[in-house]
């Protein structure tokens, strides 16, 4: 992991896992352990995995786990119908979107994401899963930020694992 300061904007430590995403056995291995992070998550029928990080590794997440991979989008990415969720961000704001048809309604998913800082990215995939008529299964993610204290902002009883606390 690389740490670059200041980055997307002033006051923000970016925390860059590109080479761990360019690493043909620490991904799998990753990937494999976000399945196993938390003992809650219970099985699940899809991994979604949030634009853009999320998709490499939701993508490692769901090989490792015999699924398949949902790509939460950001806005303007997904042609035809779509779900949007707006929310706001520590430098912005935002939205995501999805297919409502991707997924038969009540299927399980495993939400998975780079980092977890101040929740309003995950907050914001979580309704977007559940208004699509999907159940949230939980949330995996390789760097949870303890000082943002990012899991008050996820809903009461979902089960978050992270592999890496800073």
């Amino acid at each position: 992991m690389t740490e670059t300061p200041d980055f997307p904007e002033p006051g923000i430590l970016f925390r860059d896992l590109s080479g761990l995403f360019a690493d043909p056995e620490g991904l799998p291995v990753v990937g494999e352990a976000l399945l196993t992070v938390h003992d809650g998550f219970g099985p699940f029928d899809a991994v979604a995995g949030v634009e853009a990080r999320g998709f490499v590794l939701g993508t490692a997440a769901a090989l490792a786990g015999g699924a398949g991979m949902l790509a939460v989008r950001k806005a303007g990415k997904l042609p035809g119908a779509v779900l949007t969720e707006r929310y706001a961000l520590e430098y912005g704001t935002a939205a995501l979107e999805v297919h409502p048809d991707t997924l038969p309604a009540g299927s399980r998913v495993l939400v998975v994401d780079d980092v977890l800082a101040t929740g309003g990215t995950l907050a914001a995939t979580l309704r977007l899963i559940e208004r699509a008529g999907w159940e949230v299964a939980g949330v995996a993610v390789v760097i949870e930020l303890d000082g943002l204290d990012g899991r008050a902002a996820l809903p009461d009883g979902v089960p978050v694992g992270a592999l890496l606390t800073l």
